[in-house]
């Protein structure tokens, strides 16, 4: 139990993450290069924020409140963003970012401006977000099973030949930016009924990276993909605190040496490992008997 208490805030940032891991993964699994979940985790939060210290909202409807934010967000920025590809949806959705944060540092009678909003009551609580997370998780998993998660794979690995079958490459888009918008309005108000204060800094370039960094070094294939990633990042600052003012240094080599030998994430590549040599094994199997009725 001591054990429990002590990493307790850090299990609270794991869950909190594996959230923000999920919105970003959903739009990556559809072929949509975007980094909008840092604008969708600062409207959800500034929106709790704001309906609990101001209006005394209840947690439950300020969170609905964000979800819905978040997903209406997702609609209208998938509008103009379903057109463009690559490097161009990476570059319009990092300036989405940028917009939201500029308007949340600007409107000061709002948001509070660069000092944000202060004194958030703790409202949210562990068994809140993991309910909420074991929530995402099985609609994530269920949408990589049905036909949407097909589509998603198809347009991922090759959107010309997913057009030609038929797949409507738009709607899968707006789909993916409307999913991603809601998870991460929902857990950008998690956030905010967490850390007591919020600023529009917390949802910067930093913020982009560490999410990107959960994927990439996890999987975008599989559920636990982004759950995995989440635990290495979150951790890693408790496994290398022996190593003090070098610890920065040591998690870049290490994600750097796991990027470079594992380049389809740490899941996904050890399925990938564990499905190649079972094949392998199976076509060993298969000659052997072969050879076996042949001599007979």
């Amino acid at each position: 139990m001591g054990i429990f208490e002590v990493y307790h805030p850090l299990f609270n940032f794991f869950l909190l993450n594996v959230g923000y891991a999920f919105s970003q993964q959903i739009v990556l699994r559809a072929g949509v290069f975007s980094v909008a979940t840092g604008g969708f985790a600062a409207l959800g939060a500034y929106c709790t924020a704001i309906l609990v210290v101001d209006y005394q909202v209840g947690e439950f409807l300020a969170l609905a409140a964000s979800l819905a934010l978040g997903m209406l967000t997702g609609l209208i920025l998938s509008w103009p963003l379903a057109r463009l590809r690559g490097v161009y949806q990476a570059i319009a959705t990092l300036a989405f970012v940028q917009i939201v944060t500029a308007l949340l540092l600007y409107a000061e009678d709002i948001t509070g401006g660069a000092i944000g909003i202060n004194h958030i009551p703790r409202l949210a609580t562990t068994w809140q977000l993991l309910i909420a997370v074991a929530i995402v998780t099985y609609i994530i998993f269920s949408i990589g099973r049905s036909g949407i998660g097909r589509a998603f794979d198809a347009i991922r690995q090759d959107e010309t030949v997913a057009g030609m079958l038929g797949v409507s490459i738009r709607r899968y888009h707006i789909l993916a930016f409307v999913i991603s918008g809601a998870i991460g309005g929902l857990f950008g108000g998690f956030h905010a009924l967490l850390v007591y204060s919020i600023e529009p800094a917390l949802f910067g370039f930093e913020f982009l990276a560490m999410v990107l960094t959960f994927i990439v070094l996890g999987g975008k294939g599989s559920v636990w993909g982004p759950i995995i990633g989440t635990a290495i990042i979150v951790s890693l600052p408790e496994i290398a605190r022996p190593l003090a003012e070098n610890r920065q240094m040591a998690q870049g080599i290490l994600m750097m040496v796991m990027i470079a030998y594992l380049p389809n994430g740490v899941y996904d590549s050890l399925v990938s490992l564990i499905r190649q040599r079972r094949a392998a094994k199976w076509d060993r199997a298969n000659q052997e008997k072969s050879h076996a009725v042949a001599g007979a």
